[in-house]
């Protein structure tokens, strides 16, 4: 196995990436963007008023949520609760899920999958929804 030495990213020099009227998000460690193994890890914008429309998803991977700013709701397979700053969140790999904003300021929060790159993340939409482009 090779030898990966450590690594520093700015979230400010990572692209911004995102669904339209949804989410936007940068990605700061992935194996196909930074010398990184077995973690990605990004940041995530929901603006407040932000349609969900197309938001609901869900992928193999578990995944996993820290709120850091705002207030929102969780949909997990069909249950909801209420997010803050401070609140961590575990997503079950498979399970249908999205956040949405509740609040009046923008919904912030990091998230990480336990794998190599964001690439190895399929995304899967229900086909009764319209589908926003996959990242």
């Amino acid at each position: 196995m090779d030898h990966i030495d450590g690594h520093v990213v700015h979230e400010a020099e990572c692209e911004v990436e995102g669904w339209n009227d949804i989410v936007s998000w940068r990605t700061l460690l992935s194996a196909d963007r930074t010398p990184s193994e077995a973690i990605t890890l990004g940041t995530a914008e929901i603006a407040a008023g932000a349609s969900v429309v197309g938001a609901r998803h869900r992928h193999a991977p578990a995944e996993v949520y820290y709120v850091t700013a705002g207030e929102g709701m969780v949909h997990i397979d069909g249950k909801e609760r209420p997010v803050t700053a401070g609140t961590a969140v575990f997503v079950p790999g498979g399970a249908w899920h999205f956040v949405r904003n509740t609040g009046s300021a923008t919904l912030r929060l990091l998230y990480v999958f336990a794998v190599d790159s964001f690439t190895d993340v399929h995304y899967e939409y229900p086909a009764d929804e319209t589908v926003p482009n996959s990242p």
